[in-house]
């Protein structure tokens, strides 16, 4: 079962990930920018999307690694042209709230059927609250992870429109360290946001991870 558990979950981090990021290419094609469009990503095929390490090769190392407690990963960033967009600065922001917004929508949608749908009732579905657990739990993972305001993930977008020029010292030195900062934050910061996921779920599901 725990092989079987592991391949649910690399499946589900999978299909997360691909819609987390054609909901970028989506919002950037209304913005104006047809980048994502034209290089064919708009799409939910996730051989569109997948590498091999980022989408395979780490989650299943981080599930045997903790022992089936925790799994992570991701899929090929869907590409914009800032040059397309009318106000790159606060068009970047709104195309990067767009990823995270898609994975609190798939984990509220699973959520809410975990709490009001009575599944205990029928033992056909006996494994379905446990498989919707992973679900929304993956899915806001990934909603609050990407949301952290360092490059390259999504929230430093979002810092950057309200920093402005105003900060560009502050703006240059994440882009440049970006990389190490995101180690860093993976390796030592990370217990800074289980509390938010784990409020997020219990708000969401109506009880405790």
């Amino acid at each position: 079962m725990d092989i079987q558990m592991a391949l649910f979950q690399i499946v589900v981090l999978i299909f997360s990930a691909v819609v987390h990021e054609v909901s970028h290419g989506f919002v950037a094609n209304a913005l104006g920018d047809p980048t994502a469009k034209n290089m064919g990503r708009l799409t939910l095929n996730p051989l569109k999307h997948l590498e091999w390490f980022g989408s395979f090769l780490l989650p299943l190392l981080m599930y045997f690694g903790t022992a089936g407690r925790f799994m992570f990963g991701w899929a090929k960033p869907v590409p914009y042209n800032p040059s397309n967009l009318k106000d790159p600065r606060w068009d970047s922001a709104y195309i990067a709230c767009a990823g995270p917004l898609a994975n609190f929508s798939i984990a509220i949608v699973f959520g809410l059927l975990l709490r009001f749908v009575p599944f205990s009732e029928n033992t056909a579905f006996v494994l379905l609250p446990e498989l919707f657990t992973v679900i929304v739990f993956i899915n806001i993972l990934l909603g609050v992870f990407n949301l952290v305001p360092i490059p390259p993930l999504d929230g430093s977008k979002v810092l950057f429109a309200f920093l402005g020029n105003e900060q560009e010292g502050v703006v240059r030195f994440l882009e440049q360290n970006g990389l190490m900062l995101l180690l860093l934050f993976m390796f030592f910061g990370f217990g800074l946001i289980m509390p938010i996921i784990d409020f997020l779920f219990s708000v969401i599901t109506g009880f405790r991870l």
